[in-house]
């Protein structure tokens, strides 16, 4: 469930474009305008605001924003126009830099959207980039990580809710046996990871709960700090409950000493039109504070004020 709240009848995207335009102007930028416009507009408009921009103004917005905003909140802004494909392209090929490389946000992008929403930023990716994911995270993993991580991105997974009993009985038995073998990079342990439909997926993990008395992550905790059963362990809570994954990555952000402002910006502005109103109700009852008042304790100024207005709450 997003938490993103549109107005029932927002101004035309040339009206827009229009006031965001007077917002540059004068001795200083107009921040509450920005946030007042683009914090509370749906993909498809913030799509047709930038065409509407572009046509009437011959320039480019995101550049005209990188011009007149700084530090996180320009880095949220610029993140939260981008249409869901762009941006999951543009930090996924940030995550495979050297300098900004972040197997997890390969993996955020890999397990926790749709099978056609990951071809779409496969496709935004190879456009803006002149090559595949596939390749680029290849190439930038090695070893288990890159057995699991490329499988990942590469798979087209089947959305339908059907469940063969018969194959999650029989699959639950092969990963049990793997794991206990700790064979825990074994190309059958990763098929059915990387490639069964999350329902399926979910009644094969359920039936090893059943079974075998622990929940799958349980038995993959032998070693807390090996960074293969780590990633592994994320991509099965990614796969059967993203709200979780996320509320964790954001109680990570906020409360560890100085804020994460990278991974607190990625969550809110990739989740807030797709389930942030869930990850917040498991922030809640996770760590006893609404998702709103941890940012608005954790942040400050604009950057603080946008969050909260793709949070659902401005106050």
């Amino acid at each position: 469930m997003a938490t993103l709240k549109v107005p029932p009848h927002p101004p035309s995207p040339t009206e827009d474009s229009e006031q965001l335009r007077k917002a540059f102007k004068g001795w200083g930028t107009n921040e509450a305008l920005i946030i007042s416009i683009l914090g509370h507009r749906n993909a498809v408009q913030r799509k047709l605001i930038r065409e509407a921009y572009n046509v009437t103004y011959g320039e480019d917005l995101l550049k005209d924003l990188d011009k007149e905003l700084s530090s996180d909140f320009e880095r949220v802004v610029l993140l939260w126009i981008l249409d869901p494909a762009e941006r999951d392209a543009y930090l996924a090929n940030e995550a495979t830099k050297k300098m900004t490389s972040d197997n997890w946000v390969i993996l955020e992008i890999a397990s926790t959207r749709s099978s056609l929403d990951l071809l779409k930023a496969k496709q935004a990716y190879q456009i803006r980039f002149k090559k595949s994911l596939e390749e680029d995270v290849a190439y930038h993993t090695s070893g288990d990580i890159r057995k699991l991580l490329v499988p990942l991105v590469s798979t087209f997974r089947y959305e339908g809710e059907e469940v063969n009993m018969t194959l999650a009985k029989s699959e639950a038995k092969v990963l049990h046996g793997k794991i206990s073998g700790k064979t825990y990079n074994d190309e059958d342990l990763i098929r059915i990871l990387t490639t069964r439909s999350r329902a399926q997926l979910s009644a094969t993990l359920n039936h090893y709960k059943d079974e075998f008395g622990n929940a799958i992550n349980k038995d993959l905790k032998t070693d807390p700090k090996d960074a293969y059963l780590k990633l592994l362990r994320a991509a099965i809570k990614c796969l059967t409950f993203p709200e979780k994954y996320f509320a964790k990555v954001l109680r990570l952000a906020i409360n560890k000493l100085g804020t994460d402002e990278c991974a607190l910006t990625r969550v809110v502005a990739t989740r807030a039109e797709v389930d942030l109103q869930r990850v917040g109700e498991e922030y809640q009852r996770r760590n006893s504070v609404p998702l709103d008042r941890a940012i608005a304790n954790d942040t400050s100024g604009d950057y603080k004020s946008f969050l909260l207005a793709l949070a659902g709450h401005e106050k």
